[in-house]
């Protein structure tokens, strides 16, 4: 049975790898369209992770290892997320939209002791997924110009995080973070009086390691089931490298797929090495509520701005920033008359200063997000398992300076399996 068990989570993990994600037109720039982190749980709450401890023994934390003082079960988690992407531009007055469905998250998570618990996650970090044609139309030569961009590929992580709870208010945690997958960019120029396409492929071939370390305080007020919890993570220690690839050359297609070069001439190649992919970051948060009752927090999240290659040049990322609040309530989950009452609301926002900045314009991102837990039949305060269902409607870009804006829904849906899995019982 753990045979089969551990054959499954591996090709799920392959097949979540061979994904082709949706994304923003933004995602041109640099690794791609971040997504990660992006558990139904973490998204329905705003994305409120680094002071969030779950009432509940079931719920394992990745994005801050140390909240897992409760965790006491196993935990399946598999997600899947549908996006939906409506795109505005004032230049031509140009509309489109993109749908896509992906499976977003798979994990396990299980106690090694009463104080020491582990989690196994995979993934999607980012993603590129795009093709933009612009033409342009010479009167006087009778001469169309035309520019085609476009991008593919997926950058994975997979994750080992460890928590450990020191006493009744402090823990500790880390986590290790790998990440794989190659990147494609493609930018070519062609002329209608001319045989020759002038291409300019870039791809970036990412094995990479960092670290996150996490740390958190609670304090339970037993009198009054009132608790007040602080949390901080950060994430540093690159290693390893992306390794770059330029080929600027001349050609054309022999197939109407355009995937066949002919008759190539190679301009140009190099290959360059960059260590400083993934930028330091930080997160501060703190959060109070009731137990197993409700919860509210707030947190501050903080991103390094770095360099990376894109066609050839150095493109610079700002430092970026994000502010979060969100929680979740429970209305009475010791009313067996009412299903409704034994339902986890969950509710939260966000606005995100990105790192990106285009034509003067920063493009920056925010987001209204609510979600529910349904429990199953047989699920009990302490095994809360169930269906996870998580909904974020938010905006990204501007209509300034022919950018593009970006209006968005994504609906994630997931199972969490909690059980008291893979252990032997002992009698006296």
């Amino acid at each position: 049975m753990k045979k089969i068990f551990v054959l499954s989570f591996i090709s799920v993990g392959y097949f979540l790898n061979a994904q082709n994600l949706s994304n923003s037109p933004y995602a041109t720039y640099g690794i791609g369209d971040v997504k990660y982190d992006n558990t139904i749980e973490t998204t329905s709450m705003g994305g409120i992770s680094t002071a969030f401890i779950s009432d509940f023994t079931s719920n394992f934390n990745f994005a801050n290892p140390a909240n897992n003082a409760n965790f006491e079960l196993t935990s399946i988690k598999l997600e899947a997320t549908n996006e939906n992407n409506y795109f505005k531009t004032d230049y031509n007055n140009t509309k489109s939209t993109k749908h896509s469905t992906y499976l977003s998250n798979i994990s396990l998570a299980f106690p090694l002791s009463p104080k020491l618990k582990m989690g196994l996650s995979y993934q999607p970090y980012s993603s590129k997924s795009y093709e933009i044609v612009h033409t342009d139309y010479n009167e006087k030569t009778g001469v169309t110009i035309g520019n085609r961009f476009k991008g593919s590929g997926t950058l994975n992580t997979a994750q080992i995080a460890l928590g450990y709870k020191i006493n009744d208010k402090f823990a500790v945690g880390a986590r290790a973070n790998y990440y794989f997958g190659n990147l494609y960019d493609l930018n070519e120029l062609a002329a209608s009086n001319a045989e020759l396409i002038n291409g300019y492929e870039t791809k970036n071939s990412i094995r990479n390691f960092n670290f996150t370390l996490g740390a958190s305080y609670q304090n339970l007020n037993t009198s009054t089931d009132r608790k007040l919890t602080i949390g901080a993570t950060t994430t540093f220690g690159n290693t390893s490298n992306m390794v770059t690839e330029y080929l600027n050359s001349t050609y054309y297609y022999s197939d109407v797929g355009r995937t066949v070069k002919a008759n190539e001439s190679i301009i140009e190649q190099k290959s360059t090495n960059s260590k400083n992919l993934l930028p330091v970051k930080a997160s501060v948060g703190v959060g109070y509520g009731e137990e197993n009752k409700w919860f509210l927090s707030v947190q501050g999240d903080y991103k390094k701005g770095e360099s990376i290659a894109y066609f050839g040049q150095s493109l610079d990322l700002q430092d970026s920033y994000r502010f979060s609040a969100g929680g979740w309530y429970l209305p009475n989950y010791n009313n067996f008359r009412s299903y409704f009452s034994r339902i986890v609301y969950r509710y939260g926002a966000f606005y995100e200063k990105g790192s990106l900045q285009i034509a003067g314009q920063n493009i920056n991102k925010f987001g209204v997000t609510a979600g529910v837990l349904l429990p199953f039949k047989n699920s009990s305060i302490t095994r809360m398992s169930g269906l996870e269902i998580g909904l974020e409607v938010g905006k990204r870009g501007t209509l300034k300076n022919n950018l593009i804006n970006q209006n968005y829904v994504n609906l994630k849906l997931g199972f969490n399996f909690a059980d008291k899995w893979f252990r032997k019982t002992l009698y006296n």
